[in-house]
């Protein structure tokens, strides 16, 4: 097998062996799932903008061409910023908005084999804003399929972080891929890889990584190789009882916070099982039409502009995140959200006090969520985000192709 690139900023290149290509347009490859979870109280809904804005390809594809592949699109507003940049570089890709507002696309050719991010800023005719993002990734070389790789090498990363591989084609012979990929801790415990599915190869011990050690993935490609390593943190593993309406930190075997929460209501209830953080973000709007969460006319059944210090659990929207719409009444004592997990805030989020300013500042990608006593009934999807750990592990070390 003549292969490859090594790794740079998480993508790597190794020869294709079999399989056809994932559609440019095929969204999110970490699957999709029967219940979409979102945030927020219901009270809290501002009026949303008409604005709609469509980002093509959408958001996770892979193999995407690299010449009038990529277009942003608005309906009922006008576009007035939007930006693509790649992410290894930060380097800005040059567009031309079209004379009406409506569309943007890039001036030129991207780049084969690069990550980019897309956002799109628009507002209506009432000045309400609207936003949309997207991260797609370039077509690889002729022959040749990309792998993407996380977590960063050099990265410091939580007890529950796996290492993540996602093909931007179906792979057909797993055994010859995943032969040339090992992965190995310096705290000797055993590491087992396991095929979410055709374009997912994830690795993970049977039980959490010991803190402390480095975790090196070794890439065996045309007859070099090449080493990527990240370390394990501190243990912090918090654990939500949807019931008491209570969380808590454990950190390195010991508690040291007790947080009064609000998870899902009713009629959405927060998953149960074990999630890692994937993303955190400062600010991030929450729109309820992006999970399929509408009212009877169409419109997002919520649309926070800027909700503070989220941290997200799963690809189907999923956080644990700041709440400053929600009372004292709620907090500990009610259930309101669409899913989501809420603790205490201030809009902003600028005071640091706040229970959710606290444990997003002492929380890292890799960190464990446990929720328990949900009234949900649904199994959570190992490939639901890094929700790796919810399969049991006779069937994890099954699920791999070399045995």
């Amino acid at each position: 097998m003549a292969a490859a690139v090594g790794v740079l900023g998480g993508v790597l290149s190794l020869t294709a062996l079999g399989g056809t290509s994932n559609a440019a347009t095929s969204g999110n490859d970490a699957g999709t799932y029967p219940k979409p979870q979102a945030s927020a109280d219901r009270a809290a809904t501002p009026e949303a903008s008409d604005a709609r804005i469509e980002i093509t390809p959408k958001e996770g594809a892979y193999g995407v061409g690299i010449n009038d592949s990529v277009k942003v699109t608005v309906s009922n507003g006008k576009l007035t910023k939007v930006t693509m940049t790649a992410v290894a570089t930060g380097a800005e890709v040059p567009g031309t908005l079209s004379a009406d507002g409506t569309s943007w696309k890039p001036n030129g050719l991207l780049e084969r084999a690069t990550r980019y991010q897309v956002a799109a800023e628009a507002k209506d005719a009432k000045s309400r804003s609207a936003t949309g993002n997207a991260t797609i990734t370039t077509v690889s070389p002729a022959n040749n399929f990309i792998g993407h790789l996380s977590p960063e090498d050099g990265s410091t990363v939580g007890v529950g972080m796996p290492v993540t591989v996602n093909f931007d084609k179906a792979i057909s012979n797993k055994t010859a891929v995943e032969s040339r990929i090992q992965v190995s801790s310096s705290s000797g415990q055993q590491v087992v890889g396991h095929w979410l599915n055709d374009y997912r190869l994830d690795f993970r011990p049977e039980n959490y990584w010991q803190p402390g050690s480095i975790v090196v993935v070794t890439l065996n490609l045309n007859g070099s190789q090449k080493a990527v390593s990240f370390k394990i943190g501190r243990s912090q593993i918090s654990t939500v009882d949807a019931k008491t309406k209570q969380m808590t930190v454990v950190r390195d075997g010991k508690t040291i916070k007790t947080i009064p929460i609000s998870s899902g209501s009713i009629e959405h209830p927060t998953y149960n099982g074990q999630m890692v953080i994937s993303e955190k973000f400062r600010h991030i709007r929450m729109n309820g039409a992006t999970v399929g969460l509408t009212k009877k006319d169409g419109k997002p059944s919520y649309n926070i502009e800027a909700v503070p210090h989220a941290m997200r659990l799963t690809s189907s929207g999923t956080f644990i995140h700041g709440n400053y719409w929600g009372g004292d009444g709620v907090f500990g004592k009610v259930n309101t959200s669409h899913g989501c997990v809420g603790l205490k805030d201030v809009k902003g989020g600028g005071d640091g006090k706040q229970p959710a300013a606290w444990f997003f500042d002492h929380s890292m990608i890799g960190d464990v969520v446990i929720v328990k006593n949900s009234e949900d009934k649904t199994t959570l999807a190992p490939d639901n985000g890094l929700s790796d750990w919810n399969m049991p592990w006779g069937e994890w070390v099954a699920g791999s192709a070399t045995g």
